[in-house]
Parts: C-alpha cells; structure tokens; sequence
C-alpha cells in the first residue's frame, strides 16, 4: 500500500483517485477549486455503485468506505503530505503545470514520484531541476475505472527504478503498462486514434457516408477484430505480403491535415457539442446525460469483462 496524492478532482481526477484506492492505496485528493472538490465524493459514489453493480468492486465497499480511503484537502501542502506516488491530472496548459511544479518543489516529499496525466505535452522542460530523477508520465484513458491502458514515459533523466514502480503498482491494479522507449505527443493510442479521426472527418466533409454508416463500419468490422488481433497480430494471420503490397500499391493517402472540419464546425456552431448539450453527430434529446454515461459504463465494463475471458491471439505464446 502507498500513500497517493491526486492533484485536480474534475472528471478524469476523481476517477484516479477511486482507481488507486481500489487498488488498495491511501489517497489525498485537491483541486484549487473548491466546489470541484467538493462535488468529487458523490462523483467517486456514482463510478463505485456502477462497479460493484458489475462485480467489479471489492467486496465490502461503500461510501463510508470510500470516504476514508480518499481524503478530500483544500490545501497542496496537506494533500502531498507523505506521499510516495504524486499523480498531477490539471489542466493541459504549460503555464499551469509550470506553476504547480514550482509550488510542489517547496512542498513536496523529496524522494516522491511525480506522475503527469498528460494527454500530449512534454512536461519534462517544465519541471524543476532537482525533481527530474523521480519525474515520469503516466497517462490514463477515461474513464480510469473502466479502461485498463495506462501509457508510462521516462523523461531524460528519469530513473528507470521511479518508472519501474510505478509500472509495477498499475500491474498490480490489474490494468495494462505500456512503457514507452521515448516520449510523443499522444503515446501509442491517442496517435492512432488521431489517424482514424482524421480519415473520418474527410469522409464525413465528402459526403462518403453519415455519421450512423461509419461508425457502423467500425463497430461490425475492424473493432470485431482489434480486440482479439490488435493491428500488427492481425497482419500475421492475413500474410505480411499482402501488407507489403498494399503499401507498394500506394492505395492509400492520408488525409491532409487541415486542422478543421466542415461536418464538426457546422455541428458545433449549431450547439450540437455532444452528449451534455443533448446532441452531437446523433440526436441525444430527451435522454439524461448521467443515465447514458452509466449505460455506457455498463456496457464497457460488460465487454472488457468478455475480453478479459477471451483473451488475445497474441496471447497464446504466453498462455501455452
């Protein structure tokens, strides 16, 4: 067990926190304001009752419990307090993190990890001199409690035991570490779900298909696979050949990347910004954004239990 210190409680904050006290550590939660923080225990209630409606929460647990393994602080210096593992989860602005690090400098335990969720910046530059040795990314994919991908970066001067212990304490979760050779923007995942987004876009802008159509596509044709596959496991089991033709063929181009679409401006300049507003690419009227939120974290948590049962191909090796 390790004493966790979570920086921010809005929506991907307090889903950390719940995570690490699940898995069985103590957590201190802060955020600078303070009806976020305020709102975060009856966020971290919400995402348990889902889970333990699944199966998927210890035994036992119940608000009064959650509520002794996350403590709620007003102040940084009380949050980070004895804290081995110090996960930063703020805003994805460099002047912000920059702030924060200094005020951690002056605060924090010196032999503490420092962990970033950052999406996509180099947050290396930012930090201190003297926190570099025990400074990493790990960035988790929302929700945290459903999706098991954690991605685990080094800075240049990172000390590979700092990445080890943290990789070992996310196994130890049962979620997935992936412990990447250097750091870019985006990791693994985020890069290759930029590269789909950008195909669909241009499809939508040139009138290939509707929204419903394409994601019909993914859903009863690549997503039957990946899960099972990945990409590269599935290229095994077509022949490498035919890859190797496609990309002589020169079948395809990437889209260009124009940093703008005309189907998402127009959906956006209407007011259609998604599930909150009551519309996105689908019509959401009517329907409660909370009850679809937890229909969704219903069914992934249904489906991640299937694949778990499954397993991967790319598994066997491992398995025999």
């Amino acid at each position: 067990m390790s004493r966790v210190a979570v920086l921010g409680a809005g929506t991907m904050d307090h889903a950390l926190a719940l995570v690490f006290a699940l898995g069985g550590h103590t957590v201190r939660l802060t955020d600078s304001n303070p009806e976020t923080l305020g709102r975060a225990q009856g966020l971290m209630e919400k995402a348990l009752a889902t889970l333990a409606a699944a199966g998927e929460a210890p035994e036992g647990w119940t608000p009064a419990h959650l509520a002794q393994a996350v403590t709620r602080h007003e102040s940084l210096a009380d949050c980070v307090e004895g804290a081995e593992l110090i996960v930063e989860a703020i805003v994805e602005n460099p002047e912000a993190k920059t702030t924060l690090y200094a005020q951690l400098d002056a605060v924090a335990p010196e032999d503490a990890i420092i962990a970033s969720n950052t999406s996509y910046l180099d947050i290396f530059p930012l930090m201190p001199a003297a926190r570099q040795r025990r400074t990493l990314i790990a960035h988790w994919y929302t929700p945290p409690y459903l999706v098991d991908l954690v991605d685990i970066v080094g800075g240049p001067e990172t000390d590979p035991a700092a990445i080890e212990t943290v990789r070992a304490m996310v196994a130890a979760m049962g979620k997935q570490p992936i412990v990447m050779r250097k750091f870019v923007p985006g990791y693994i995942a985020n890069r290759i779900q930029s590269a789909i987004g950008l195909e669909v876009q241009q499809l939508l802008d040139d009138g290939v298909a509707t929204a419903e159509e394409i994601d019909a596509a993914i859903i009863h044709g690549i997503a039957l696979r990946l899960p099972i596959l990945g990409v590269l496991a599935k290229a095994d089991f077509t022949g490498l050949p035919m890859m190797q033709h496609a990309l002589k063929n020169k079948m395809y181009a990437p889209p260009p990347v124009r940093g703008r679409s005309e189907s998402l401006d127009r959906l956006v300049a209407a007011g259609r910004t998604g599930v909150m507003s009551g519309a996105g690419f689908y019509d959401w009227a009517g329907k409660d954004p909370a009850t679809l939120f937890e229909e969704r974290d219903r069914r992934l948590l249904a489906l991640r239990k299937a694949l778990r049962e499954i397993g991967t191909m790319a598994g066997l090796e491992r398995d025999a």
